[in-house]
């Protein structure tokens, strides 16, 4: 009888409510005035959502611009120092409920990063990898705020500008971050393997001088083979610096993409049919952004497991 009960209050408290919401929103907004050939009621009549994949200024410092997603990448930085603070405030020996969650995170971070690159690796890569997951799941999560996009100035020409935009959606944010994840990668091999040693993967001529030395004292046959070899691992590596750098490119279109693609779908959603219906797509963008912080961090942590690995151990 009480679970019954329990079912009952859940249905007529949420489900009913949520449900009456959704057929408001679908008769009386835009999509179903069109179908119904009906005027929408005032408080329906909302501009038609405008996507601007530029990020768009704000006010002017000088000769230097600041965006509407600059704003928002500071923002995410003040949280998350906030944040950081509380949480560490006073730390003791046994944490209380604050220190708890803070140490709960980073052990989190840390045996993931373990469990790729092993314990003799994790420390250095540990702060890097971190710092990208948390920046990135912030950056997603922060810009589902409902003051996203919703407060702005008018500009010169009458076009409102929010004041924050998701910083994620500006392809130059997830480009700055792909380009930091390179160099993470890339000193942390040198560190780990050594510079000559580390650059020796990608320009190896070594071959290829062997192969000059042997022609010199008349191993015609072998010195020409090592040559020819030699000219096959210098491509090969010409190759290797290539992917290092289209890494780049990829990292910041997926999540360039994944995210202004979410963000439109909301704005789409909520236009169509106001009220509830865009409840479920903001379920959809928390898992995005989840699944894109581990991705771009998954990814730079498997890159950088390869980098500080000598070459021997990888083949």
């Amino acid at each position: 009888m009480r679970i019954g009960s329990s079912r009952l209050k859940i249905l007529v408290f949420f489900f009913i409510p949520v449900l009456v919401l959704f057929g408001i929103g679908l008769v009386f907004g835009p999509l179903g005035s069109s179908f119904l050939g009906t005027t929408p009621p005032g408080i329906f009549q909302v501009p038609r959502p405008t996507v601007e994949l530029p990020a768009e200024p704000v006010f002017h410092v000088g000769h230097f611009s600041i965006t509407n997603t600059l704003l928002a990448s500071w923002l995410t930085i003040i949280v998350l120092l906030v944040l950081s603070l509380f949480l560490t405030h006073k730390m003791k020996l046994i944490p209380g409920k604050r220190q708890a969650m803070a140490e709960a995170i980073v052990e989190g971070l840390l045996n993931f990063v373990e469990s790729v690159a092993g314990k003799k690796h994790a420390r250095m890569l540990f702060s890097g990898v971190a710092t990208i997951f948390i920046y990135v799941i912030s950056n997603a999560y922060i810009a589902l705020l409902p003051f996203f996009g919703s407060i702005g100035v008018i500009e010169h020409d009458g076009k409102f500008a929010p004041l924050f935009r998701a910083a994620n959606t500006d392809v130059n944010v997830p480009l700055s971050i792909a380009i930091m994840s390179f160099i993470f990668v890339e000193s942390w091999g040198m560190r780990a393997v050594g510079v000559f040693h580390y650059l020796s993967e990608f320009i190896n001529v070594r071959q290829m001088v062997e192969g000059l030395k042997e022609l010199l004292k008349g191993k015609i046959g072998q010195g020409v083979m090592n040559i020819v070899f030699g000219f096959i691992n210098l491509f090969v590596g010409v190759l290797e610096i290539f992917s290092h750098l289209i890494r780049m490119l990829s990292f910041t279109f997926r999540l360039f993409g994944n995210m202004t693609a979410g963000e439109i779908l909301i704005l789409v959603s909520s236009f169509l049919i106001p009220l509830v219906f865009t409840i479920p797509f903001y379920g959809l963008e928390l898992l995005i952004g989840l699944i894109q912080a581990l991705i771009f961090s998954g990814l730079t942590l498997v890159f950088a497991t390869i980098a500080v690995s000598p070459h021997e151990e990888t083949e």
